[in-house]
């Protein structure tokens, strides 16, 4: 099996060109896979597969097929989106500039510009109401927002380093009912954020591109106002999020790093 590995902001995932969709994607290959010693190591999988192959007739010629790292489904990955672009474009899959790429989440229109960096439109966010998670018992109140998959954004009063994010936050299950990714976010000033984020079916990451969204979204929500422009600081570096009221964007970096060949059978 062919793969490459790539990150977007240090979020990094391993790429199956599975174009005809006949390779058996299990959760447990899956997780081998992203096994950080006994596998090659990544947040998640990335299978690029023709939406034809998938009876997705009606979406883009390139649907993302994105795994979390224990092997579950999930439904859009900002990051990952921008990486899976520029898979598109290097492989010579896709031309450079404007394309659309068919998710779980629904299509995203993508652009990948002169500099390297790779724009997402994201969809129009959906506020899903205040809740509040759990971490390392101290309470923390956040706001759910939808990015096609669930997030609950929480502001935080001290430097995000020192937050203990070494276990899962406890949240409400019956307002996440498939679970959620939990954002800890500190304003540095106007316009730009602080970010640490713990992602369901994977742990902490160095970057969540939808994570950065529901955050702009979440500070956006706390001054009254859906529009704006952030720069938020991740881990893995910083990305760019815009917010016009109607959608939203996600831009940063998106960088191929290596390929080669799978041994299934040691994986397995």
């Amino acid at each position: 099996m062919r793969f490459v590995k790539g990150h977007g902001t240090e979020n990094d995932f391993v790429i199956l060109p599975d174009p005809d969709g006949s390779l058996d994607l299990t959760p447990a290959l899956v997780a081998a896979i992203c096994d950080r010693r006994a596998g090659i190591g990544a947040d998640g999988v990335l299978r690029v597969v023709r939406s034809k192959a998938l009876g997705r007739d009606a979406d883009p010629e390139w649907f993302m097929d994105y795994r979390n790292a224990d092997g579950s489904i999930a439904e859009m990955c900002g990051n990952g989106t921008r990486v899976f672009a520029r898979y598109l474009v290097e492989a010579g899959l896709a031309a450079p500039g404007d394309l659309s790429i068919g998710t779980r989440g629904g299509v995203r229109a993508v652009h990948l510009g002169p500099s390297g960096d790779v724009t997402v439109d994201m969809g129009a966010p959906e506020v899903l109401g205040e809740s509040r998670a759990l971490l390392a018992g101290h309470p923390h109140d956040g706001l759910g927002v939808s990015m096609g998959n669930p997030h609950l954004a929480c502001a935080v009063t001290e430097p995000v380093a020192g937050l203990d994010l070494t276990r899962a936050p406890s949240y409400d299950t019956a307002f996440f009912p498939d679970g959620v990714n939990v954002e800890l976010y500190r304003p540095l000033g106007p316009g730009r954020i602080e970010m640490r984020v713990y992602e369901r079916g994977v742990g902490e990451t160095r970057s969540c591109g939808t994570g950065t969204v529901a955050t702009a979204v979440a500070a956006a929500h706390a001054e009254g106002r859906d529009e704006g422009t952030w720069e938020i600081t991740v881990p893995g570096g910083t990305l760019t999020v815009i917010l016009d009221g109607r959608t939203s964007f996600l831009r940063g970096s998106a960088v191929l790093v290596a390929e080669g060949e799978l041994s299934l059978s040691s994986l397995r």
